[in-house]
Order: structure tokens, then sequence, then C-alpha cells
């Protein structure tokens, strides 16, 4: 008779896998806060600018890029405003929510539009806006107390004009990405967290 084809089965064993925990933790929030100068703000700011060096600051910040690496960056802004702008940056560091970088506006000779077209998260400029209605005023960020975080993936919209262009399209919202500001998701809570009002409400 033809024999039975014979299976083998490998003895069991005794030896359970462990899977071994990463053996660093991810590294912890850091920030630091130094006064500057007029030559550190170098072009974004100039005489007649509504508050002098003294009343600014920068503030290093780490952060997590759009590789879910951490960084440091910087910010310049109101002194008065440094607090609450470091529990928002470490509340966005603890979400790990991504920004594709942070520099003082200064980087980019101080061109609103070039800091934009970057994708640069950044602070004090001392430069004016105009309204809907068309009256030109100094901006929030002449006096260091507004961010434009990842404008790229958050534009400025007022009709047809979004600025900066390439943020074209990021206008529609209904489509979230990551970097956007969306009401409920992590950049929105973490300001509103520290009593700022996100400006694309």
């Amino acid at each position: 008779m033809p024999s039975t084809p014979a299976v083998t089965v490998p003895a069991p064993t005794t030896t359970i896998p462990v899977t071994t925990p990463p053996t660093t933790a991810p590294a912890a929030f850091t920030s630091a806060v130094t006064p500057v100068t007029a030559a550190e703000l170098g072009a974004s700011w100039r005489a007649g600018c509504p508050v002098g060096p003294d009343q600014l600051r920068r503030v290093d910040v780490t952060y997590i890029d759009f590789d879910g690496r951490p960084q440091t960056g910087a910010l310049i802004v109101h002194a008065d405003a440094v607090d609450a702008v470091q529990a928002v940056f470490r509340r966005l560091y603890d979400a790990r929510f991504p920004i594709r970088r942070i520099e003082p506006v200064d980087r980019y000779g101080g061109s609103d539009d070039a800091s934009m077209a970057a994708d640069n998260t950044s602070g004090f400029n001392c430069r004016s806006a105009v309204r809907a209605d068309g009256v030109e005023q100094w901006s929030s960020h002449a006096y260091g107390r507004a961010i434009d975080v990842n404008p790229l993936e958050n534009p400025y919209v007022l009709g047809r004009t979004v600025l900066p262009p390439e943020g074209a399209p990021f206008t529609d919202r209904a489509q979230v990405r990551p970097g956007m500001a969306v009401a409920g998701g992590p950049l929105v809570d973490a300001f509103a967290a520290s009593g700022w009002q996100w400006g694309g409400r």
C-alpha cells in the first residue's frame, strides 16, 4: 500500500516574542526667551513702528515638522504675549501638529509675501494692513500680537484675493490636510486655550 505522506510539524516553542519599546522617548518641548535689538530685528522693524525693540522678545520653540521630526524655530512677539505663545506651541508640539518652519520675518527681508510663500510661521513684522472698508492701519503683526501659522495651508482670503497665491488649493477647507486650521482641531484649540482668536474664523 502507498504510504501516507508525513507532515513535519515544528515542535512548540516556549519562547514568547517580546516587542521592545523604543529606547528613547520623544524629546520634550523646550522654549527660551531673549530680548531683541533693532539690529537683530533687521528689515522687520524701522523707526516709527508702533512698538520698539525693547517691547519685543524672541521666543525659541520646538515644533514638529511635516516629516514628524522635532525642530527648533524662533518667533518675535510682544513681551506681554510670551506666556501665551509658549503655551500655544507647547500644545501644538504635544499634539504633534505639523509646522513647516518658524523663522523671524527678517530672514525674508521683512517681506510678508516671501515669508508666506515659504510657508513660514511668523509673528512680528512692522507692516500695515488694509481693512475690508479700504482703510489702512497697522497690522496686529506690527504690535507683535499676531502669528501666521502655516500660511500656505492657511492662506489669507479676501474676496477673490488669496495670499500667498500658492495657497489657493487650500481654500477648500472641506478637504482637511495636515497643517490646516480647522474648528475643533489642535491649532484653533491651542490658540483659543491661550485666549487668542484664530483670524480665519
